[in-house]
């Protein structure tokens, strides 16, 4: 397996293939590299080099203990990026993988980035507070705490529903779909799935947003059920120096697997603009 031993000793595994401009894909919770398949497979056939990491404590990564924030993250994919000798790179992340983004290009990406992608992110911030009035409650993630620390293969298997929009009437529900991101799920460390809740919930990701000067796409789903558009998505964009906003009515969290044909004709829309 291609990995890297970050300062720490972690291991971070990672698939690099292909040459030409990098796109760097970077995964929600608390999935894994695989869940960019859709998109590794078409940018690849377009003559791009794709690259996907599975964070620390997720995926075929090390388990670690400690290390499970959002700086840390961060600081993951930078050392990732210096080992691979990336420039003029594209970066696209998808919920929490959104923040990990916007966060590694404010922080690291100075002379090595060209434009970023937010997918259904998780940025500026979801926890309700009394600078965020109309966020989320934090009884709402304690109760993806409890399930994820206490009841977690039967909690993730039900999260798949409101994740893809299978619960909502006349859904083409996938079987495989599901199998697919509970398999990513378990193969993570239950202990980085659980401190990680904590990290997508209450890192505000005001200043990232308000720093970054590349260009910046901002892609969500009207109808996401997990990280709701009005809270995200249609702020993040107000923050950005130079950012555009694609929303999609009917679209769930997890549109890039399920609406892939649509998000994937948009991103390289964006990328060659």
């Amino acid at each position: 397996m291609s990995t890297i031993r970050v300062k720490d000793g972690t291991e971070i595994y990672y698939k690099d293939w292909g040459t030409g401009q990098p796109i760097v894909f970077h995964h929600g919770w608390p999935l894994s590299g695989d869940d960019w398949d859709a998109q590794m497979m078409f940018f690849l056939d377009k003559g791009y080099r794709v690259i996907a990491h599975d964070r620390r404590g997720h995926g075929r990564s090390s388990q670690t203990a400690d290390g499970h924030d959002m700086d840390t993250y961060a600081a993951d994919v930078a050392e990732l990026t210096a080992f691979l000798d990336l420039k003029d790179a594209i970066h696209i992340g998808h919920s929490t993988g959104g923040g990990e983004v916007i966060r590694y290009v404010a922080k690291h990406g100075q002379g090595r980035v060209a434009k970023a992608v937010l997918i259904s992110a998780v940025t500026p911030i979801m926890v309700q507070s009394e600078t965020n009035p109309d966020g989320i409650p934090m009884s709402v993630f304690d109760e993806i705490r409890e399930g994820t620390a206490t009841r977690r293969p039967q909690y993730f298997q039900d999260f798949t529903l409101p994740f893809f929009g299978f619960n909502r009437e006349g859904a083409n529900v996938s079987q495989a779909i599901r199998d697919n991101w509970w398999r990513q799920g378990m193969m993570g460390a239950i202990k980085a799935h659980y401190d990680c809740i904590k990290v997508f919930s209450e890192t505000d990701f005001t200043e990232d947003l308000q720093t970054v000067d590349v260009p910046v796409l901002v892609m969500h789903g009207e109808d996401d059920q997990i990280v709701p558009f009005p809270l995200t998505g249609a702020k993040a964009v107000t923050l950005l120096k130079n950012g555009k906003l694609i929303s999609y009515p009917g679209f769930p969290h997890g549109m890039p697997t399920t609406e892939a044909a649509t998000i994937n004709a948009d991103l390289l829309a964006f990328i060659q603009s």
